[in-house]
C-alpha cells in the first residue's frame, strides 16, 4: 500500500499572501497574528541542557532515553492527572505535526478505512487520512460514527486549534467507550493543555485522554500527542512525544526505527529539562495571559465577538453581525490596519465566519494591534 499523491492539494496559507503584503505595507509595520509561532526566548534551563548534551557523537535511540521517558511519565502524573504511565509507552517525535500527519499511515490504514477528526480543525488531520488513502470524516457528533466498523482512528483535539474549545472528561469518556466498541484507536492532540484561561479548567486542568476518569484506568487503544513548542517556546527544537497504549507505541517504535525517525540526542536532553521545570511554563503562561487580555479587550471593543477560546494560543473571533460573517472580509479589514490573522476557512466549512487571532506576538506588537483597533473595525 503506497502513500496517496497530495501534490495537487494546495497549501492553504499560500492564499493569505496578498493580505500579508497589504498588512506589511502599513506605515508602522505588520502585526502578524496569523501563525502561532512563539516569539519569546527559549528558557535558559532548556538551552543549558541542550548545550551540555551537544557532544552527541553517537546515534540516539528512537525510543528516547530512559531519562526522557521517565520525565514524560512524571510530567503526566504531576501536570495532567495521569498516574502510573509506563515509560515504555512513551515515544519522542520530531514535533507533533509529523505524528498527526503520519499516524494513519503508521497504523497501516488505507482504502476503506475511516479517520474521524473534529469538524473545525487543523487541516493536517484531514491530510494525514488522505495521505494514507483512508477517508476523513469531519464531525463532532459521536453518534455519527459510533457502531461503524469502518472507523479505525478517531482524533480529538482538546484544547482545540483553532477554536480553543476544551472537551470535558464526560465527552472524552464517551468517545473512548464508542471507539472501544468498534476497535478503533483514539488519538488526542493535547498540545495546548498547559494554557487554560477559563474555569473550571484553570483550577482543575484540561482533562487528558489518559486520565482515569476518562479511560477507566486503561490506556488500551489510546494515544496522546504533546508538544513543547508552546509551553516552553521550543518550536525550533521540534520536541514532542506520543504516549498511551504500550502495544501501539511499540508498533510505532518498530516502524520508526526502520525509517530513522529519531529525535536528536541534544533535543532529548533539552526535553528532560523542560518537562522537569514547571517554573518557566508558569512564567510563559503569565506572558500569554497578559497579551490575551489586551487582545480580548481590543477585539471586543472593535465590535468583534470571541467564541470558545477557553484555552490555547488563539482567539476564535467573528463579527457581531452574523450577516457580515465572511472570514475574508474580516481578514481584509484587519489587513488594512496592518494586522494579519488566520482565515477560519482554513479549518473547515464551520469556520468560514471566524478568524483565528494568535497570542504569539511581542508585547509591543500586541499593544500596537490594540491601538489600531481602537476606532472599531468597519467590515464593508
Amino acid at each position: 500500500m503506497g502513500l496517496a499523491d497530495l501534490s495537487g492539494l494546495a497549501y492553504p496559507w499560500d492564499t493569505l499572501t496578498p493580505y500579508a503584503e497589504r498588512a506589511r505595507a502599513h506605515p508602522r509595520g505588520v502585526v502578524d497574528l496569523s501563525i502561532g509561532t512563539p516569539v519569546d526566548p527559549t528558557p535558559a534551563v532548556v538551552r543549558d541542557a541542550l548545550a551540555a548534551a551537544s557532544d552527541a557523537h553517537g546515534y540516539p535511540t528512537t525510543h528516547g532515553t530512559p531519562a526522557l521517558r521517565e520525565a514524560v511519565s512524571a510530567w503526566f502524573a504531576r501536570r495532567r492527572g495521569v498516574p502510573g504511565l509506563d515509560p515504555d509507552a512513551v515515544l519522542p517525535t520530531v514535533g507533533s505535526k509529523e505524528l498527526v500527519g503520519l499516524l494513519p499511515s503508521l497504523l497501516r490504514l488505507g482504502p476503506g478505512d475511516v479517520v474521524v477528526h473534529p469538524r473545525t480543525a487543523y487541516p493536517t488531520y484531514d491530510v494525514g487520512a488522505r495521505l494514507a488513502g483512508a477517508t476523513p470524516l469531519a464531525t463532532d457528533d459521536v453518534d455519527t460514527w459510533a457502531g461503524r466498523d469502518d472507523v479505525r482512528l478517531v482524533w480529538v483535539n482538546s484544547p482545540s486549534n483553532p477554536t480553543g474549545r476544551v472537551l470535558d472528561a464526560a465527552h472524552l469518556a464517551r468517545v473512548v467507550a464508542a471507539a472501544r466498541e468498534i476497535g478503533a484507536v483514539v488519538a488526542s492532540d493535547e498540545c495546548y493543555a498547559e494554557l487554560a484561561w477559563t474555569e473550571p479548567f484553570t483550577t482543575t486542568g484540561v482533562p487528558s485522554l489518559l486520565d482515569p476518569a476518562v479511560c477507566g484506568g486503561s490506556h488500551d487503544g489510546l494515544l496522546v500527542t504533546y508538544s513543547l513548542s508552546k509551553q516552553s517556546s521550543m518550536a525550533g527544537y521540534r520536541a514532542a512525544f506520543v504516549a498511551g497504549d504500550a502495544a501501539l507505541v511499540a508498533d510505532l517504535l518498530a516502524t520508526r526505527k526502520h525509517l530513522g525517525m529519531i529525535v536528536p540526542a541534544p533535543v532529548q536532553a533539552a526535553m528532560v529539562a523542560a518537562l522537569s521545570d514547571d517554573a518557566h511554563v508558569a512564567a510563559q503562561r503569565d506572558v500569554y495571559a497578559r497579551r490575551r487580555e489586551v487582545l480580548v479587550d481590543a477585539l471586543t471593543g472593535a465590535g468583534l465577538v470571541i467564541d470558545h477560546s477557553e484555552a490555547g494560543l488563539y482567539l476564535w473571533t467573528r463579527p457581531a453581525d452574523e450577516a457580515a460573517g465572511d472570514c475574508w472580509l474580516t481578514v481584509s479589514a484587519l489587513a488594512d490596519r496592518g494586522i494579519l490573522v488566520g482565515p477560519g476557512a482554513f479549518y473547515g466549512t464551520e469556520g468560514t465566519g471566524h478568524v483565528r487571532v494568535a497570542l504569539t506576538a511581542t508585547d509591543e506588537r500586541v499593544h500596537e494591534a490594540a491601538a489600531r483597533l481602537s476606532g472599531g473595525l468597519p467590515l464593508a
